[in-house]
């Protein structure tokens, strides 16, 4: 008696079948993420691009807007006056900056603490095999 249908398949060829759709799916999986990244990098850079561009124009308006303090000062202060006074202020905000800056970067640690400690974690609970 002959039996209608597909024939019974083999532990070996269900486990091969289960292998490659496994991995048809990681394939599937990684060309979407890397269709993803793709286009959020496209719309990163032209973000980015734009705020170049605002800081290019953002430096030429506060360059400008010095040359406009310059410009009141000479009303009352010789010129090279009014320019040394307006050389003085940046400098004064440069080294405000400065300091500013290097107090945010004495905060800064560089050892990834919560990588470390999840990683110990990780290991203890793979040796004690939980």
């Amino acid at each position: 008696m002959t039996t209608q249908g597909s024939p019974e398949r083999t532990l070996g060829q269900l486990v091969a079948d289960a292998t490659h759709d496994l991995s048809t799916i990681v394939r599937s999986e990684i060309a979407l993420a890397k269709t993803e990244i793709t286009t959020e990098a496209k719309t990163a850079g032209k973000s980015a691009a734009m705020f170049g561009a605002a800081a290019f124009v953002g430096l030429l308006g506060v360059i400008f807007l010095f040359h406009t303090v310059v410009a009141v000062l000479d009303i009352w202060l010789p010129e090279w006056a009014a320019y040394l006074i307006t050389t003085v202020l940046l400098f004064a905000i440069a080294g405000v900056l400065a300091l500013v800056g290097k107090k945010s970067v004495a905060t800064i640690n560089p050892k990834p603490e919560r990588t470390i400690k999840n990683a110990q974690e990780t290991v203890q609970a793979l040796k004690s095999g939980d």
